[in-house]
């Protein structure tokens, strides 16, 4: 039986440090007694939400929860997971949410759809976690693919959520569309694994190049873990980009009716998206951050957490 039902999900990451210090010390003096060890003393320990699954339309979908605070569903862009929010899993918890970051159907450890899904199937899992944490109401943010998420979430099921955080909406014109969808269809459906493991390379390039066009300078390490969050899924991962290119964001955001902050930065992508966004909600909140790219969450941590918080607590 997991352990994320309402009354066991409680814990912070001090109280989880604590239950688990004492073999933690002793584990730290393993590696000093063995004589073969090369490397030995503390090791850093991450911040890391407990993690569980809820019971979905489409089989088991896996989340993370910092367990405490103003609840507030994170929707990742794909190909990514709930891993995206791994940096501002811990500054939110600070400002007093609790941050419940959710696996899209097909990505991360999160069962697959049984067809070729949309954001509105993608949507369809988010009650299924609310409802297992007894949560009756959350607020709701997604970032990029997981904007429209977040954007469905709000328009099907406008009960469920307090306040919608829009970030990196992408209206688009019709030839903007085509251009997406062949991209999908080319660059990632038509996509070949290669025997000597080359299309990892050629991944890992591309995304490497997707965070220095925020003018920021790529960690490998970081970039590896995104590499590897592309391919982990059991749905193939071009059903991501290929959801985000089919939405009608621009039709999707008139019907929304909950309180809405369009949150963007200079250097993304699709920054002048955003901003057409603003142009069609123009009574939604808005914020800008200065300069970052496609990856502002571990880019400007403190900055995005400040932005979102600052919404969500706005009387």
């Amino acid at each position: 039986m997991t352990t994320t039902r309402r009354d066991t999900l409680k814990y912070t990451g001090a109280a989880i440090a604590a239950m688990s210090g004492s073999r933690a010390a002793s584990a730290a003096t393993r590696a000093e007694s063995n004589p073969y060890a090369v490397r030995s003393g503390p090791m850093p320990v991450p911040y890391v939400p407990r993690r569980g699954y809820a019971d979905g339309p489409f089989g088991q979908v896996h989340f993370r929860d910092t367990g405490e605070g103003r609840p507030l569903i994170l929707c990742p862009q794909a190909p990514q997971t709930s891993r995206q929010f791994e940096n501002v899993y811990e500054p939110l918890a600070r400002r007093g949410i609790r941050a419940i970051g959710v696996d899209s159907p097909g990505f991360g450890e999160s069962d697959p759809t049984p067809f070729v899904p949309t954001a509105s199937d993608w949507a369809e899992a988010v009650p299924a976690v609310l409802d297992l944490l007894g949560i009756d109401q959350a607020d709701v943010l997604g970032h990029h693919t997981g904007s429209m998420v977040a954007t469905e979430t709000a328009i099907l099921f406008p009960e469920r959520v307090k306040k919608l955080i829009v970030n990196g909406p992408l209206p688009v014109s019709e030839e903007e569309r085509r251009n997406f969808l062949k991209f999908v269809e080319e660059g990632e459906i038509n996509m070949v694994y290669e025997a000597d493991g080359s299309h990892m390379q050629e991944a890992f390039a591309t995304r490497y190049r997707m965070y220095a066009d925020g003018g920021a300078t790529p960690d490998p390490k970081t970039i590896t873990r995104y590499t590897v969050e592309r391919f982990q899924g059991y749905a193939p991962f071009w059903t991501g980009h290929h959801a985000a290119f089919i939405y009608d964001h621009n039709a999707a955001l008139e019907q929304v009716m909950v309180p809405t902050l369009i949150l963007t930065n200079t250097g993304d992508q699709i920054y002048e998206n955003a901003k057409l966004a603003a142009q069609i909600r123009p009574d939604f909140d808005y914020v800008e951050l200065q300069g970052g790219g496609i990856d502002i969450v571990d880019q400007m941590p403190e900055e995005w957490a400040d932005a979102v918080a600052g919404f969500l607590t706005k009387a």
